[in-house]
C-alpha cells in the first residue's frame, strides 16, 4: 500500500476513535441532557450514529491536516523578508484650506 494512503487512512481513523471518545463522554457527563433525550427516543441510536459520523468527519479532516501539515521539510535557513531597515517617521505638513462654518453651510445648502 502507498506511503500516502496508508497515513490517509490511519489518520482517518484516529479522528474517528475521537469522535467516538467525543460522543461517549457527552453522553456520560449527560451534556445538554442528551443521554435522556437518545434513552428514551425511537431514533436515539440513529441519531448517536450520526453526531459520531459528523464529528468523525470533522475530526478525521483536522487530523489528516495536521499530519500533512507537519510533513513539511524545516529547510528555511537563510533570513526571508528582505533586509530590515530602521527608518524613522517624520511627521509630514499639509495644507488645509481652513472655512467658516457659515461658509461650508451656504455651499453645502445650494
Amino acid at each position: 500500500m502507498p506511503k500516502l494512503i496508508r497515513l490517509y487512512i490511519t489518520h482517518v481513523a484516529i479522528g474517528f476513535v475521537l469522535s467516538a471518545v467525543l460522543v461517549g463522554l457527552l453522553l456520560w457527563y449527560n451534556v445538554a441532557n442528551l443521554w435522556h433525550l437518545v434513552s428514551t427516543s425511537d431514533v436515539g441510536l440513529l441519531a448517536v450514529f450520526l453526531l459520531w459520523l459528523f464529528n468523525g468527519l470533522v475530526f478525521a479532516g483536522v487530523q489528516f491536516g495536521i499530519a500533512v501539515m507537519n510533513m513539511a521539510e524545516d529547510d528555511d535557513d537563510e533570513p526571508r523578508g528582505g533586509t530590515k531597515i530602521g527608518l524613522m517617521p517624520e511627521p509630514a505638513l499639509v495644507r488645509v484650506e481652513a472655512r467658516s462654518h457659515k461658509t461650508y453651510r451656504a455651499r453645502n445648502l445650494h
